[in-house]
């Protein structure tokens, strides 16, 4: 058996158990459709939020404030996450590793005093 007919041959068996997934779907969400009850109220159909009913149309302005600090979260917690193979590898990197690794923990560093010195992290 050559090489390309092995391949062919693992591709067969993962579009087969793709085929059976997605077989398997559809069976289970055309039997909720035909089984399933349906007895739809105005009370049912209510926007139900956090455990309470909501008294009135949602208008307000979505605060720019809840974005920011998400999205600097992720900016950090993205950073940290290069740490990890940094550690890893550390004893093959030795010295400039290490050199490298506190010039990055610098720059974080200067961003971080940065934007906590502009009240980015602060919640209002």
């Amino acid at each position: 058996m050559a090489f390309g007919e092995s391949v062919m041959q693992e591709y067969f068996f993962i579009s087969l158990v793709a085929v059976f997934a997605l077989v398997l779907v559809g069976a289970l969400l055309a039997l909720s459709t035909i089984l399933g009850p349906r007895n739809p109220s105005p009370q049912k159909l209510v926007p139900y939020e956090c455990g309470m009913v909501p008294k009135e149309e949602a208008k307000g302005r979505y605060p720019v404030r809840f974005a920011t600090v998400a999205m600097l979260f992720i900016i950090f917690d993205i950073e940290v996450v290069f740490m990890y193979p940094w550690a890893v590898s550390l004893g093959q990197l030795k010295l400039f590793g290490l050199i490298e690794m506190l010039v990055f923990i610098f720059i974080l560093g200067i961003a971080y005093v940065y934007i906590w010195g502009r009240g980015g992290l602060e919640w209002d």
